[in-house]
């Protein structure tokens, strides 16, 4: 179910067990993969950010952001995952890459419509490239967690995003919700499964930004 309750934002929190960024043990790995090094950070600030402009984006339309969909690329290395969100050959793209140390690729504006959610719905809402921004961890979280940096750096990104557009945390979903939703809708239509973002780690970032707005005296409740 898309909307987070406040019961479910509570739950959320408490996933969330420091004041500035999770440390969670790195969970069991399957055999020959190799868990991404944890390491804490005092502040969610100053991650390294580069501009990794993509052509695959709407020429015709401005986005007009009221949600954030997260997603993980799946692909063994970064440099895979950019390759992918950059020929015109795939279509497909993003607004931000993050690596697992932290860095950010901003592959466009916020403004920007870029194809990372295909058939999808946000609270009754069809084509969320239209009104969401795409953020890509990179990684696969059915194998690996993401790391504090990745959470971190995501949360940098996505506070002045979120202040500037206004957007509730239940509008912040993953990719497998969105599309469980457009599926739930239309029963009929062909619509494959989207594995993305596992819930566990969707509740460890969910918690991490709660902590962080309730600290920075922010409102942390769904609109």
């Amino acid at each position: 179910m898309l909307l987070m309750t406040v019961a479910g934002l509570a739950a959320a929190v408490a996933i969330g067990a420091t004041v500035w960024i999770i440390m969670q043990p790195p969970q069991k790995q399957e055999a020959n993969t190799k868990a991404p090094v944890q390491r804490s950070y005092a502040k969610i600030s100053g991650f390294d950010e580069k501009r990794y402009p993509t052509p695959n984006y709407d020429r015709t339309r401005k986005n007009e952001v009221a949600g954030v969909v997260l997603h993980h690329t799946g692909e063994l290395t970064v440099e895979e995952s950019l390759d992918i969100l950059t020929s015109p050959e795939r279509k497909v793209s993003t607004h931000v890459v993050i690596d697992t140390d932290g860095t950010r690729y901003v592959m466009a504006d916020p403004d920007v419509v870029t194809y990372h959610a295909g058939l999808s719905m946000l609270f009754g809402r069809e084509h969320c490239n239209y009104c969401t921004i795409g953020i890509e961890f990179q990684g696969n979280t059915l194998v690996a967690p993401l790391t504090n940096e990745q959470i971190a750096s995501a949360i940098e990104y996505l506070m002045p995003i979120i202040e500037t557009y206004h957007i509730p945390l239940n509008h912040i979903v993953t990719h497998e919700m969105v599309r469980n939703a457009y599926r739930a809708q239309y029963p009929d239509k062909r619509c494959d499964i989207k594995v993305d973002i596992t819930p566990h780690e969707y509740a460890r970032f969910m918690g991490t930004l709660c902590n962080y707005l309730l600290i920075k005296d922010k409102i942390c409740k769904p609109a």
